[in-house]
């Protein structure tokens, strides 16, 4: 298949990043097949269309359930709220579309289960959107590990902190509904940390956590875009429902011993997806706020010189590396989507399932709601409790 015609539903923050994915896609990777900006799909009218010609989309709808039917779709893209991912991805299954959804993938483990079981008998493929995948400094890591270079490996820690919603008088969006978003910090930046260690370490065998929710109320919203919204000041409030914080430590199944913070109140940090994975003969560490560069160290390095040193993933040794610019010519956020998409649409011409895909986002939520458990009951929590 050389052209692949796309319905997108949601048209927000994650609309606007895979929309430039499926515009810069052709341009840098001509020879991947290509995304035809079919129809993009949102609740408000004026808003959708508005997107629609920003954006590049050839049609703007307002109802989900006739995009997923329209015979000029090939795949649905699903970046709607997560309480939408179930429903929306079941309906364009059972249409034979392939799916492309952003994580975390459902609001349960039982849901997320669900949609893969229904992706598999529809014969569709179906990707989930961890895109720091796909940043070239993560691929590195990866091939590091891969080719045994930091020899056996004893430690993955791991943290994401954010600072959006530090203020307390910042309102109640939906990112902080556990029955529209399903968690807090832990499902919206921990899904992230947690698919890095499965894509890096592996598979994890127990979890024990914490969390907080440090602010209990908040204004109501009387708009929202993205991670920004607007309150009324004096106005109503509402309980927020999910974590503000969520910490946890992991068992690999190879061995290793992980930890995991995820916080969006982490004063002065914006974006800070950092990970450091501890060898046998090496060590490496990343921050996605300088997310070109992996500091990488080996214990044979002489010991004069020995040290962390700071590898720029640009040079043509790196992934991806043949699409942009010249060494030292950095890439940024965005250009993880543009990954991500080169990789779901040559999985489609290849007829293969995309990786990662919802077998990846079942095992995510799997140690999601394990952590969940744990936080609760106040124990270790085996992975396999969650297969029972």
């Amino acid at each position: 298949m050389e052209k692949v015609r796309v319905g997108m539903i949601g048209y927000k923050f994650m609309g606007k990043a895979h929309s430039h994915a499926y515009l810069d896609l052709p341009m840098f990777f001509p020879d991947a097949p290509r995304p035809v900006m079919q129809a993009i799909c949102g609740r408000n009218e004026q808003g959708v269309q508005r997107a629609a010609q920003q954006f590049g989309w050839q049609h703007a709808v307002t109802d989900w359930r006739e995009l997923v039917q329209r015979e000029d779709i090939d795949l649905v893209d699903i970046n709607a709220p997560s309480d939408a991912h179930k429903e929306i991805a079941l309906a364009a299954a059972a249409a034979g579309k392939h799916l492309f959804c952003e994580k975390p993938l459902a609001l349960t483990l039982e849901d997320s289960r669900e949609m893969l079981r229904a992706a598999e008998s529809a014969g569709v493929k179906h990707m989930v959107g961890f895109n720091y995948r796909f940043a070239p400094a993560v691929q590195l890591a990866k091939r590091l590990v891969e080719e045994g270079r930091l020899g056996t490996i004893y430690h993955f820690r791991a943290w994401f902190l954010q600072d959006w919603i530090v203020d307390p008088s910042f309102p109640l969006v939906w990112r902080l509904q556990k029955e529209v978003a399903g968690s807090g910090s832990h499902g919206d930046l921990g899904a992230h940390l947690i698919d890095l260690a499965h894509f890096l370490v592996g598979d994890m065998e127990e979890v024990i956590g914490m969390s907080e929710t440090f602010i209990k109320e908040r204004p109501l919203p009387s708009s929202m875009t993205g991670l920004s919204a607007q309150g009324s000041e004096g106005g109503p409030m509402g309980q927020v429902t999910v974590d503000d914080a969520t910490l946890f430590m992991a068992r690999f199944a190879g061995g290793a011993l992980g930890s995991f913070e995820a916080t969006r109140f982490a004063a002065g940090h914006r974006c800070t997806n950092s990970f450091e994975i501890n060898g046998s003969k090496g060590s490496v560490k990343f921050d996605f706020e300088r997310m070109n560069e992996l500091q990488v160290y080996f214990t044979d390095d002489a010991l004069d010189v020995q040290g962390f040193r700071r590898v720029l993933a640009t040079d043509p040794a790196h992934a991806y590396a043949e699409a942009w610019w010249p060494p030292g010519h950095t890439i940024g956020y965005e250009h993880t989507f543009i990954h991500e998409v080169h990789e779901l649409m040559q999985a489609i011409r290849e007829d293969r399932q995309p990786v990662p895909n919802f077998a990846d986002g079942v095992k995510c939520q799997a140690v999601l709601e394990a952590v969940e458990r744990s936080v609760e009951q106040r124990r270790w929590v085996a992975l396999n409790e969650m297969d029972q």
